[in-house]
């Protein structure tokens, strides 16, 4: 009898643990399998269009801890691995780099259709940054587009006419490392297309050679260049934009506080008018004397930045918070496995985060850091902003297209986040096809800018476009 009791008893014990395995199995049902799906995912992607392998599943770095915020270091030296390699090792990992990234752009820009080549170039020197130098401007322009003073390269190609562009200033993305002004040329296409603006993308300069902030004062020069040069390029200096893709998207957003901070220092150092000098002197007597001695030389003076208005940012995929360490970043990526290898995020932020007592709290650095007040003195009304789902990258853009959208700064967000795609997959090395869906994502791109400078122009949307 007893026995009869424990069998039953071990039954319905078995029947609760078989009901309760079901009710759970019901409930992981819809949950993505993150394991199963690391082994069937790609194991490469590309950055500045070179293949690199991905990091391991195995090593399961989504499950390294978050440092809390009030334990959280804001120096270089806390970022970067515990014995940073020397510079002159940097330089050399970064030439093996741009060695690779050649190769690999150059069979990214065989695949059809073929991306357009820039109508011409113009040299520029550095102004704002200690670090003397040059920067290179590659201009893409619509149809129709004729420099008033040749400056196309073609002498014969002036035209007289009063017809301006807006224009898009460009960064290319390389973790500040790597990369060039015509790595973004295939977006340059729709660009030229959709939105009818002339393109100018940067060749800022590069770390370990030049670390933070040569690429920022780099970009704000670029800036005043297109702006004080707008009527010889035939651009409207109302209706600018900025654009760029990872390094390059934090570019957009800090060449634009840089150029803020500038002009706010040139309104407020306005040169002093000298003091009239005495028309009598204390002579010998106290006599009259006619002898003037000239005025002191005044102090250098910043120029005014001439009136101008950046109406628009393209952020692709943005680091946006160099305060928030690598793991810490992994560690809130939904696929850590499609996340970038440590052998290319050491290199980028050892040769940009330079010195190491470097202040990652810095606007210009992190412009997730930035006051309200700043970002509403610098950031434009409209903002389009991309992120890709597997990135480490993901969350601080979404976070910060979702800060720029509510109040107190209230502007016009739009938001996506690309499915499935880690950080990079639209510079696809393969010469035979271009990336799923990033054509598509250019032309709305494209579209969206146009309807925003039509808007600052006064002209009305087009029915084509209002229909969206």
């Amino acid at each position: 009898m007893a026995a009869s009791e424990d069998t039953a008893a071990k039954r319905k014990e078995s029947d609760a643990h078989a009901k309760k395995d079901k009710k759970k199995a019901a409930k992981n049902k819809n949950k993505p399998d993150v394991k199963a799906a690391a082994s069937k995912a790609p194991r490469h992607t590309s950055v500045a269009g070179i293949p690199v392998g991905l990091a391991d599943p195995q090593d399961d770095p989504g499950r390294e801890a978050q440092v809390p915020v009030s334990q959280r270091r804001f120096t270089a030296a806390d970022k970067t691995t515990p014995t940073p390699p020397s510079r002159w090792s940097l330089r050399m990992s970064a030439a093996g780099w741009r060695a690779a990234q050649y190769v690999g752009m150059s069979l990214h820009y065989l695949a059809s259709p073929r991306p357009p080549a820039p109508a011409f170039t113009r040299t520029i020197p550095s102004t704002l940054s200690p670090r003397p130098g040059t920067l290179t401007l590659h201009f893409y322009t619509p149809p129709g587009y004729k420099a008033k003073d040749g400056g196309d390269n073609n002498s014969n190609n002036v035209d007289d006419n009063d017809t301006v562009y807006p224009a898009v200033i460009n960064f290319h993305g390389g973790g500040f490392v790597l990369g060039s002004g015509t790595d973004d040329a295939r977006f340059f296409r729709y660009l030229l297309t959709h939105s009818g603006a002339v393109v100018v993308s940067v060749d800022y300069r590069l770390a370990p050679e030049h670390p933070f902030p040569t690429a920022v004062e780099d970009g704000a020069d670029a800036l005043l260049y297109v702006i004080r040069n707008a009527a010889a390029l035939r651009i409207d200096p109302m209706r600018l934009a900025t654009s760029g893709f990872s390094a390059g998207a934090n570019l957009c957003f800090t060449s634009l506080l840089r150029l803020g901070a500038y002009a706010a220092e040139a309104d407020a150092r306005e040169p002093e008018a000298p003091d009239e000098p005495d028309e009598a002197g204390a002579g010998d007597a106290g006599a009259a004397s006619t002898t003037r001695r000239p005025p002191p030389p005044l102090p250098p003076v910043s120029p005014r930045v001439p009136d101008h208005r950046v109406v628009a940012a393209v952020a692709w995929c943005p680091t946006l918070d160099f305060t928030l360490s690598r793991a810490e970043r992994r560690a809130a990526c939904t696929r850590p496995d499609q996340a970038l290898p440590t052998t290319l995020t050491d290199l980028f932020d050892a040769s940009y985060l330079y010195p190491p007592d470097l202040d990652l709290r810095d606007p210009c650095l992190s412009p997730a850091q930035a006051t309200d007040v700043r970002l509403a003195r610098d950031m434009p009304q409209h903002v389009q902003l991309y992120t890709c789902e597997w990135d480490m990258l993901q969350r601080e853009g979404a976070d910060f297209a979702a800060r720029l959208g509510r109040p107190p700064l209230d502007r016009n967000v739009f938001y996506k986040m690309i499915p499935g795609v880690p950080h990079g997959w639209e510079k696809s090395p393969n010469p035979l096809k271009l990336a799923e869906g990033s054509e598509d994502l250019y032309r709305e791109c494209g579209k969206r800018l146009k309807a925003v400078f039509d808007a600052a122009a006064g002209r009305p949307r087009e029915a084509s476009d209002a229909a969206e």
